[in-house]
C-alpha cells in the first residue's frame, strides 16, 4: 500500500472529521438522469426550497419527459417561476430534451454509463446550461463515476482550508478536487462538506471555534486572536 501524501492524508482527516459530525452518508444513486439534470438546472441560482417548488410544479404540470419536451416554452416557465431566472432555465431545459430526443432517439441518458468517465463528461458539457457543477452531479449521484461537484459552500471551505488556492475559480476547484478525492469518499464528502457550509463554516461570520477542522484551517490560523 502506498504510502499517502501529505495533501491525500489532510483529504482523509477532514472526510474523517466531517464523519464525526454529521455522520456516514450512502449512495443511493438516481437512476433517472434526465431527472437529475433537470433538477439541477433548476437549482442553478437558487435555493433548495425554490427548487424544490418548481421541481413539483412542473412534475404536475407535465407528468412525462414527452409532454415536456411538447410543451410550449412559455407553459414550462410559468411552472418554474418560483426557481428563478424562469425564462432561461425553461429554454435551456427545452434545448436539451430536444437535442438528446435528436440524438439519442429517446429521452435517455443511461448510455452514458458505458462511457469512462471523461467522454461522459464531455458530452454533458457540449449542452448550454450544463457546466462543471451539473456534469459532476449527473456523474456522480446517478452513475456513480468520479467525479466531485464544487458548489459555493464546497469552493469557500476548501479555499480556507488551503487545499484549492485562493483564486482559483470554481472551475479550476473541480480540476484539483477530482484529482484530491479519492472516489470512494467523494459522495459522502461531498454531502457533509454542503452540510458543514450551511452550519459552520458559512460565508459571513463562520463560527471558527466550534470547528472540528481549525486546526488544518488557514482561514483560522490568519484570523486566530
Amino acid at each position: 500500500m502506498r504510502k499517502l501524501s501529505r495533501e491525500d492524508e489532510q483529504v482523509w482527516w477532514i472526510f474523517q472529521q466531517l464523519r464525526k459530525l454529521y455522520g456516514k452518508k450512502q449512495l443511493k444513486g438516481e437512476r433517472d438522469l434526465i431527472s437529475i439534470l433537470i433538477r439541477t438546472i433548476l437549482s442553478q441560482n437558487t435555493n433548495d426550497q425554490n427548487r424544490d417548488r418548481a421541481w413539483l410544479a412542473l412534475k404536475e404540470k407535465f407528468p412525462s419527459w414527452q409532454d415536456l419536451l411538447k410543451a410550449p416554452v412559455e407553459q414550462i416557465e410559468k411552472a418554474i417561476q418560483s426557481a428563478g431566472l424562469a425564462r432561461q432555465k425553461s429554454r435551456r431545459i427545452k434545448d436539451i430534451l430536444k437535442r438528446i430526443k435528436q440524438e439519442q432517439g429517446e429521452l435517455e441518458l443511461s448510455f452514458l454509463a458505458q462511457l469512462p468517465t471523461e467522454q461522459a463528461k464531455k458530452y454533458l458539457l457540449s449542452f448550454k446550461g450544463i457546466g462543471d457543477k451539473t456534469a459532476s452531479i449527473i456523474l456522480l449521484f446517478g452513475l456513480k463515476k468520479p467525479a466531485f461537484p464544487v458548489d459555493t459552500h464546497i469552493l469557500r471551505i476548501t479555499k480556507r482550508l488551503g487545499i484549492v488556492p485562493e483564486n482559483a475559480t470554481a472551475h479550476k476547484a473541480h480540476q484539483i478536487l477530482e484529482q484530491k478525492v479519492p472516489k470512494q469518499i467523494a459522495y459522502e464528502l461531498h454531502l457533509n462538506l454542503i452540510e458543514h457550509g450551511r452550519k459552520i463554516c458559512k460565508a459571513r461570520k463562520p463560527l471558527c471555534t466550534s470547528c472540528p477542522l481549525k486546526q488544518r484551517c488557514q482561514h483560522w490560523k490568519k484570523n486566530e486572536h
